[in-house]
């Protein structure tokens, strides 16, 4: 059996992250349905699901839910808002615990990663013994499980870890991937969304199955790349391989308020707080980028993007928000509040490089003001230093809420 493999790939999926850690530091919450997210305001609250436990999950509520739909299913439920420091903190022990296996470890969420142990499964014998031995260890050091798929590659595995979730072991070796994916549905395949399905669905297909028995040309005149995409998963072929880290090809921030807002000094202001949060970020990583995005969405749901790019890549706050400032005189005069709005930055270089010019110079006195309010705000949190109207912003949004 061992010589069927030529690779060996493990998607590791901590079941019901955030609250599940919640769970262990409050002894109280186990057994309780504990959904993380917005606050749900007795059903009136904005926002959505970050995580249900298992016990949340059984009322119907899930992941990226409106949080005033999950209190009408579970309004008994326990509340949280989410706790990023204590949940980075458990993912880096996982991580951790990952890289005992093998350095080929790829994150790709703070809760979840992909392991080429290809090279590793043979110090464990068999990849059955090398799929428990990680969650042994995970839960032994963590206290938290974790469910965990072994297949041939990567879109395998990751539908493999959910199969028995929570806590579930699923191998699926390479001369019976066909078997496991031909009952499953369409939807279980990595890029099939609400839409995709309904085109799907109405040339008949709904099963992975019927999808390997659609013609290939059939699908690429119907779908594009897309269609081919769809048949090489539907095939079990998935030749990506495990990267230490992924290309980020953008860096977004984005705000629900608690009330449709009209007031053009709380949307300008947080526009300031989202550019300065998305160059925080861009500077951690060190990139800088040259297309700046706005994202509106009104009270009725309607949702508009407009961008612009720059002649050059930036990573500074200022330059950010005037962009994302213009791009808002759009909506200024519309007579409809505001529910969401969003800044984004996109085709994203390193900040390394480049020739210095006159003009550069007082860039960079303002870059490196900056990156001091960003290591005050690592230590101290983002309230203990930035920009004045950001303040007078959340102050004011916090009276009115």
């Amino acid at each position: 059996m061992k010589n069927q493999w030529k690779k060996v790939i493990v998607h590791v999926d901590m079941d019901a992250f955030f609250a599940s850690v919640e769970q262990l530091h409050n002894p109280s919450l186990r057994g309780k349905p504990v959904i993380v997210g917005a606050d749900p305001r007795g059903g009136k609250g904005r926002g959505v699901v970050s995580t249900a436990s298992y016990e949340a999950r059984k009322y119907g509520v899930h992941s990226a839910m409106p949080i005033s739909q999950a209190y009408k299913l579970c309004p008994h439920g326990v509340y949280l808002k989410p706790n990023g420091r204590l949940y980075k903190r458990y993912s880096e022990l996982v991580m951790d615990i990952l890289h005992q296996f093998t350095p080929r470890v790829q994150a790709i969420s703070i809760d979840e990663a992909f392991l080429d142990v290809t090279g590793s499964v043979h110090l464990f014998g068999d990849v059955e013994t090398l799929g428990r031995e990680i969650k042994k260890r995970i839960y032994q050091q963590t206290g938290l499980t974790a469910s965990v798929g072994i297949a041939p590659s990567k879109s395998v595995a990751k539908i493999a870890s959910d199969f028995q979730k929570p806590d579930g072991l699923t191998i699926v070796p390479p001369n019976k991937v066909q078997e496991f994916l031909e009952p499953l549905e369409v939807t279980r395949l990595w890029g099939v969304g609400k839409k995709t399905f309904e085109v799907l669905s109405r040339m008949g297909i709904e099963t992975v199955g019927q999808l390997r028995a659609y013609p290939l040309e059939v699908l690429e005149q119907k779908m594009g790349k897309m269609g081919a995409h769809l048949y090489r998963m539907a095939n079990g072929i998935d030749e990506r391989d495990v990267h230490d880290r992924d290309e980020i090809k953008s860096v977004s921030h984005e705000r629900t308020f608690g009330k449709d807002e009209r007031e053009l000094e709380v949307l300008t202001s947080t526009m300031l707080l989202l550019s300065e949060k998305v160059c925080s970020r861009l500077r951690k990583y060190g990139l800088k980028g040259k297309t700046v995005q706005l994202k509106v969405r009104y009270s009725d749901f309607s949702t508009f993007t407009r961008h612009k790019t720059l002649s050059d890549p930036t990573n500074l706050t200022e330059e950010v928000f005037n962009v994302s400032l213009n791009l808002f005189q759009e909506f200024v005069n519309q007579d409809k509040a505001i529910r969401l709005i969003g800044v984004g930055v996109s085709q994203l270089s390193s900040e390394k490089g480049g020739q210095i010019t006159l003009w550069d110079i007082e860039k960079e006195r303002k870059l490196e003001l900056e990156r001091v309010m960003d290591k005050i705000q690592e230590k101290f949190g983002k309230e203990a230093l930035t920009h004045a109207q950001t303040l007078t912003s959340h102050k004011r949004r916090k009276e009115k809420e």
